[in-house]
């Protein structure tokens, strides 16, 4: 039986260490860490995200705006808001809440973030530094993934950790930051012709797909890792890519959804603001 990886208690853990560290870091420097979140369109997924967002910033006094455009706005008025929290002093990080309408060229968008303020890490300087072993600010949800598994003392070097899914935001830098950390890494996507035998090799297994049930119980090895970031609704219940009930049975460790990736997630993203907010200080 599958000792649960509680996302949501550890966030709550982090959560109240960053707290006491903003309240040190506005009593001792007078700064406030700042976060903008720029949302695009009606999408009802993305609209409470960032309502989540807020309240956790709200919750550990992080200054937090939201400027939300309906969708039917030129792309050079999304890019000059950018530019404009991209001057504003009382501004440590920016997001562009993904997705965007697909009459909008998302990576055009968020490229106009200064790299200095990408708390998300998606930036093209951000990522290039993931590439070469020189970590600055992370993508959220693959960082939330490796402060899990080292809360739970889940070791990662020299293990063999099998991805599925290729996405820009939680596949590929995923898949570095196992390599700097002495993972073998593979990544299987839709193209991958024999998904099952490479998963069955698996001491940690992420699936990040957003297909319900995806990973069945016969596709993980005895005693693995494994860690759902899919995220679906069914018959308006929450499910993640993995068949929890089977595989629980078989795995060492594994995350639920929803409590698992989800709460690290924001936990780290409000990491990174702070983190912003003490180069701010620096400057």
């Amino acid at each position: 039986m599958a000792e649960i990886l509680d996302g949501k208690e550890v966030s709550r853990v982090k959560k109240e260490e960053l707290k006491k560290k903003i309240i040190e870091l506005k009593e001792k420097c007078g700064i406030t860490p700042g976060l903008a979140i720029i949302r695009v369109g009606e999408d009802p997924a993305s609209e409470i995200y960032v309502k989540n967002k807020l309240k956790a910033c709200a919750s550990l006094g992080i200054h937090a705006i939201e400027k939300h455009f309906e969708g039917t706005e030129k792309e050079e008025e999304i890019i000059k808001t950018i530019e404009s929290f991209n001057t504003d002093q009382t501004i440590d990080g920016i997001l562009v809440q993904s997705p965007l309408p697909n009459s909008y060229d998302e990576q055009k968008i968020v490229s106009h973030v200064l790299s200095s303020k990408d708390v998300d890490g998606f930036g093209i300087m951000n990522l290039g530094y993931l590439l070469a072993n020189q970590e600055q600010i992370l993508a959220a949800t693959p960082l939330g993934i490796i402060h899990l598994l080292d809360y739970y003392n889940i070791p990662i070097a020299s293990k063999h950790v099998v991805i599925i899914g290729r996405s820009q935001i939680v596949g590929r830098p995923l898949s570095i930051l196992f390599l700097n950390r002495d993972a073998t890494v593979t990544i299987t996507h839709s193209k991958t012709t024999n998904l099952k035998e490479i998963t069955q090799t698996a001491d940690i297994l992420v699936s990040a797909v957003g297909k319900p049930h995806f990973v069945t119980a016969d596709m993980v090895k005895v005693g693995a890792v494994c860690i759902d970031v899919g995220i679906s609704r069914v018959e308006n219940h929450v499910v993640g890519d993995m068949d929890f009930d089977s595989i629980k049975e078989k795995a060492s460790f594994i995350t639920p959804v929803p409590g698992g990736v989800g709460p690290m997630t924001i936990a780290t993203l409000l990491e990174n603001v702070y983190t912003l907010a003490l180069k701010r200080k620096e400057r």
